[in-house]
């Protein structure tokens, strides 16, 4: 006995419906909704206000609102005792503190996708190590820009973590041609160590600069300047796009380099622009807020269990929850023992070691 035709016609419309449901429903596993890019977002900017706000000294909300949107649009600003403290202190500080947040998160979850390594970050290749030297000798010495105070040590940074780069990719590249993962974070780490004696070594030569040093070591974005925002926004704006792009690579890389290579995947091409990106954001990072630990290391572990370990949601992710983490340790930072302030690499390797053994513990239990 045939099938009626209007059976025939149900059956295909219901399949058609079926495989639109499973694409639409593909589609939103694989990215975020422009509504959950807008509640981050919003996340963002109330922390930001946030921050903005608290202090030693305390500012109403509305005068801080009031004074930002005046300022951006161009208005008259109204003279008031908070005007110099809100737009030229805190607002480039807290700026700033976000786009590094960002940076260093978006680099660590980019390592660790590209390594297939839990542990890595930008500072596990010895990128950090490299763009320290550079600015402590630019410090050391006094380097400068003439009409650019601060390009000194930040050039200086940039230079010397290509140089890193550079060093471990051609000594990982002497030893093992297809440039393995383990062969890179080896390289890596005992760069680290390497780096680490020779910035040691410097301090002790470093006389009267001692203090400046040890204290940008720890980590510091005080005295910020919107010359400073706009430059680490400009490295985040185009360094950020280049990891983006390669998301689904990095998903790639998560079933191995051989298995991503028979799918189509130029792996040493993907590492090398992978590894240049990152080398050149922590270099401008690095130059503006010094060394700050943990933050590239536990904020993408901290964001994985959230979105899972698709990098198409993971980085977005991460960068918003590394500028919301950073900005609200530059705050703990500055109130915490009022009206001293604290390095932000000793706040955020505080936060970040407990957060990151209670991480591995869970990840343990859960596995036995």
């Amino acid at each position: 006995m045939s099938t009626p035709r209007f059976k025939i016609i149900y059956i295909r419309l219901r399949a058609c419906c079926t495989g639109w449901r499973q694409g639409r429903d593909m589609k939103k596993r694989e990215g975020f909704s422009p509504i959950a890019y807008l509640l981050m977002t919003l996340a963002v900017l109330l922390t930001l206000i946030f921050c903005v706000c608290a202090g030693s000294v305390s500012v109403p909300v509305k005068d801080t609102v009031t004074l930002i949107w005046k300022a951006i649009i161009g208005a008259e600003l109204p003279d008031t005792a908070y005007k110099s403290i809100i737009l030229n202190v805190r607002l480039p500080r807290v700026i700033c503190v976000g786009f590094v947040g960002a940076s260093l998160s978006i680099c660590g979850a980019a390592m660790q996708g590209l390594l297939r390594n839990p542990l890595a970050d930008g500072s596990t290749l010895g990128v950090s190590s490299g763009a320290s030297i550079g600015a402590i000798l630019a410090i050391a010495f006094g380097v400068s820009i003439p009409g650019f105070e601060e390009g000194g040590p930040m050039l200086m940074a940039i230079v010397f973590a290509f140089l890193a780069l550079m060093i471990i990719l051609a000594l990982a590249y002497r030893l093992d041609y297809s440039l393995s993962t383990n062969t890179i974070i080896l390289i890596g780490v005992i760069f680290t160590m390497f780096a680490g004696s020779i910035i040691s070594l410097m301090v002790t030569f470093a006389g009267d600069q001692v203090k400046t040093i040890m204290f940008w070591t720890m980590g510091s974005l005080s005295g910020s300047s919107y010359t400073n925002a706009i430059t680490i926004g400009a490295a985040f704006a185009i360094c950020a796009a280049v990891l983006l792009s390669f998301s689904r690579e990095l998903n790639a890389f998560a079933i191995g380099e051989d298995n991503a290579r028979n799918i189509g995947v130029n792996v040493r091409r993907v590492k090398l622009i992978v590894l240049v990106a990152i080398s050149a954001l922590i270099g401008v990072s690095v130059s503006i807020g010094g060394t700050i630990g943990f933050v590239g290391l536990v904020i993408p572990h901290m964001t994985r269990i959230i979105t899972g370990p698709n990098h198409r949601r993971l980085l977005p992710a991460s960068i918003f929850a590394g500028a919301v983490f950073l900005m609200l340790a530059d705050l703990l930072s500055r109130v915490i023992l009022s009206p001293l302030e604290l390095p932000i690499g000793v706040v955020t390797s505080f936060v970040g070691s407990i957060t990151f053994v209670y991480i591995f513990y869970s990840s343990r239990r859960g596995r036995g």
